[in-house]
């Protein structure tokens, strides 16, 4: 093959997230000096390059296609990921900041995503996976061919860094390209023309690989010709090492055999940007295939070149004193180093690697305690982090208005978990609210709500729990079709999700509507909501819908909005529930009857909201019906409980209905149905009432061995749901229950008392004989 110095070309064969790739890098442009850099990217981020210097690592480019309509579920964008530690970051920054001319040398996305736009790596499944990073030395599938091409099951199978270690003795194929590039230091000689040959005679035996990558590096040549014509002689190209043997031997392909490869290709018109990243995102933990195990302690390598083992079990030394309150001293660090490095000697490993160091953190700085040391490793190991991007990259408006109303609201997007309390009575913490309320509507989940905790519960309070993922960039833009602010899109979005709702659905809506202050859009809401309320006759629909409405109704002064114009609609809604509820409860089975015990209880909670009218229509409907024999047994239980907790029925009327029911000529699985709803959610009420526990205590002893068993199960699932101090006050009422009766006497069998009688009598003659015994003992 020809040697690697031909001409003023230079090949750079690179893994495309590791530290050693990346100062071998770094050190051959320096030795180089090239006159022009290509790199494995998109050339539709040309244009963006000159932003490197302003950026914070780890960021990604995004390319997506241009005027993509919102939730088409093809996919239609790619990341492109760099970290500080990645080679084709640091050849970017060399260029850039050396006045070099950089291009970006891969097939464009124009081609892949309009020619793939369903494929997992293109984004549509895992927004994380890159389409032109995934050929790397170590990914498994150097050949893989997009779907609809035929692939040669041997070269899509095909491992080249696995027959290299293979090859060298390892049976590890990260630990042999860890030992062999990613841990050399500095100065040390260039591993390029070693790798380049090396994957050379992997590609001669197992073959190039499937058409899109015989496309790429088709492309790749093609630029790599453009820039030789350009008049630049010393040329920097810096790709995944499976490309660097076809890149560099592009005299041996034509012009003509590569322009043909590269004719007839789909095209669509993309846009591209810069948006933050995280090191979580580059692990391969995350899914994507192009990732490294560990970016954290890839990181460290890359930046603390000198004495990476001493300073990283500091590093571990000083979590574990200050998160986990363990005392880790300086004799600690120093044992722990000797560990890594004299069981990297044992290995033969040139320097102790992240297996070492792991394993001295466990030995020595957490003694032993696996699971801590796991804790803190993995901490240390993932190296949590989130780069930054200036506001001069290109951003449709919806971003830029976003990202002025997070430094407005001062919210910052982090990359990990953060709980978020807000008290909507303060204006900044209500615009905090509405932000993240307008967002969801636009599919961005950066807030997820919470369920507060403690004292904080309450009508003015809010709970978020927040996270900032790079895919929301995705969202946002997806979104930008919606409107240019994010109230604007918030609102659009919002009134068409309306026009396609059904009545649950837009009641819901208007919740939404109401905690995200979208005024605007709240007349066009309510107008779906009434056209849909006029139209259903579903009773158990206009049930379900009433409880959002009440509560936006309810609290819309606390959120500043109009809530009268709610509670009018809110009112028409339970008219049409009271007037179509009797037929409704009738005919139902046991699954049927259940669920709607839950839809009264609700609705019955709504109602509250609404005032003393609409309360008083809703109870004198649920009494006109409560006393019906024909309803279900839960129904009737739970119509009786909400009665009876609202007093409109009396004890003495609430015990004869009891009493009937649980009469002798009942099904006692009726009797326990109507049990089972009436002390639904509380069963408190046995405890306040002991006649009401004496009718159920009576109907319970009365009735045969074989129709208790058939109630026991729903027995046992109407008081299994009560919380544990719940039953045991019911069981200690209980005890203290009398029968109205009076006292109840039991025959006496005298013969079946005898060898009870002759136990105790053996017990209290051994407790004597034990006293006399152990006469130093206090007699009890």
């Amino acid at each position: 093959m020809p040697a690697f110095d031909t001409g003023g070309v230079r090949v750079l064969g690179v893994r495309h997230h590791g530290p050693g790739s990346a100062r071998a890098v770094r050190a051959e442009l320096e030795r180089l000096r090239p006159e022009a850099v290509l790199i494995e990217g998109p050339p539709e981020a040309d244009a963006l390059l000159h932003l490197a210097g302003e950026l914070e690592p780890p960021v990604a480019l995004l390319v997506h296609r241009a005027g993509r309509e919102t939730g088409s579920g093809t996919g239609g964008w790619a990341f492109w990921p760099f970290a500080s530690f990645s080679p084709e970051w640091v050849a970017l920054r060399y260029a850039v900041d050396h006045g070099v001319e950089v291009r970006f040398c891969d097939l464009p996305a124009a081609h892949t995503l309009a020619e793939e736009p369903g494929r997992p790596d293109l984004g549509a499944g895992s927004p994380d996976e890159v389409t032109s990073d995934e050929e790397t030395p170590g990914e498994r599938e150097p050949g893989e061919e997009p779907p609809g091409e035929e692939a040669d099951p041997e070269h899509t199978r095909a491992d080249p860094l696995g027959v290299l270690a293979r090859a060298a003795g390892y049976d590890d194929t990260e630990r042999w390209w860890d030992d062999v590039v990613e841990q050399r230091g500095d100065g040390e000689p260039s591993p390029f023309p070693a790798i380049q040959e090396a994957m050379a005679a992997v590609r001669a035996e197992i073959g190039p690989g499937g058409v899109r990558n015989q496309r790429r590096e088709a492309h790749m040549r093609q630029v790599l010709r453009a820039t030789l014509r350009a008049g630049h002689h010393r040329v920097a190209v810096v790709c995944g090492a499976w490309h660097a043997p076809a890149v560099h031997e592009t005299v041996r392909h034509t012009v003509k055999a590569d322009t043909a490869l590269l004719k007839g290709l789909p095209r669509t018109k993309v846009d591209a940007t810069w948006v933050p990243w995280t090191h979580g995102r580059l692990a391969t933990a995350a899914g994507y295939r192009a990732g490294v195990s560990a970016p954290g302690w890839y990181h460290h390598l890359f930046t603390a070149p000198d004495r990476p083992v001493h300073r990283w079990l500091t590093d571990a030394a000083r979590v574990l004193r200050q998160d986990e309150d363990r005392a880790v001293s300086s004799a600690h660090v120093i044992e722990g180093v000797r560990l890594a490095e004299s069981l990297a000697a044992l290995r033969g490993r040139p320097l102790a690697g992240l297996g070492e160091v792991r394993e001295a953190l466990t030995g020595v700085l957490c003694e032993g305690e696996e699971t801590r040391a796991a804790l803190v490793h993995g901490r240390l190991a993932l190296g949590e982090r989130m780069g930054s991007v200036p506001d001069t990259v290109p951003m449709v408006p919806l971003q830029r208005d976003l990202a002025a109303q997070r430094r407005r609201l001062r919210l910052k997007a982090e990359p990990f978990i953060r709980d978020l309390d807000l008290d909507l009575r303060k204006e900044s913490h209500r615009e905090r609210g509405v932000l993240l309320h307008r967002l969801r509507i636009l599919d961005v989940e950066w807030g997820v709500p919470r369920t507060p905790e403690g004292s904080h519960r309450g009508t003015f309070r809010e709970a978020w729990r927040l996270r900032w993922e790079p895919e929301m960039d995705v969202a946002l833009i997806e979104a930008a079709r919606w409107g240019a602010t994010v109230e604007e899109a918030a609102a659009a979005r919002l009134v068409d999700l309306a026009g396609r709702a059904d009545l649950r659905g837009v009641t819901a809506l208007t919740e939404q509507c109401l905690l995200a202050g979208l005024d605007s859009a709240l007349p066009t809401v309510l107008a779906r909501l009434t056209d849909r309320a006029a139209t259903d006759g579903d009773v158990t629909g206009l049930m379900a819908a009433l409880p959002p409405l009440a509560r936006a109704g309810r609290y819309g002064d606390v959120r500043r909005t109009e809530g009268a114009q709610l509670r009018t609609v809110a009112e028409g809604l339970l008219r049409r529930v009271c007037a179509g509820l009797p037929p409704a409860l009738h005919g139902l089975d046991d699954d049927a009857a259940a669920h709607m015990a839950t839809l009264v209880d609700h609705t019955h909670h709504a109602v509250t909201l609404l005032g003393e009218e609409p309360l008083r229509t809703w109870t004198a409907t649920l009494a006109a019906h409560a006393g019906d024999d024909r309803l279900p047994g839960r129904v009737a239980g739970r119509l009786d409980r909400i009665l009876n907790d609202a007093d409109e029925l009396d004890r003495d009327t609430l015990r004869r209905r009891l009493a009937r029911t649980m009469s002798p000529g009942i099904d006692p699985a009726r009797a326990a149905a109507w049990l089972e709803g009436f002390l639904q959610g509380s069963g408190l009420i046995l405890v306040h009432d002991e006649r009401l526990l004496d009718l159920i205590d009576t109907w319970l002893t009365g009735l045969a061995p074989e129709r208790f068993a058939s109630v026991l199960p729903l027995l046992r699932r109407t008081f299994g749901a009560f919380a544990a101090p719940e039953r045991r006050q019911i069981g200690t009422a209980a005890t203290r229950a009398v029968p109205p009766t009076g006292t109840v006497s039991l025959p006496l069998d005298p013969e079946r008392a005898v060898p009870a009688l002759d136990s105790v009598g053996a017990l209290l003659a051994r407790a004597a004989t034990d006293r006399r015994n152990s006469p130093g003992r206090a007699e009890v």
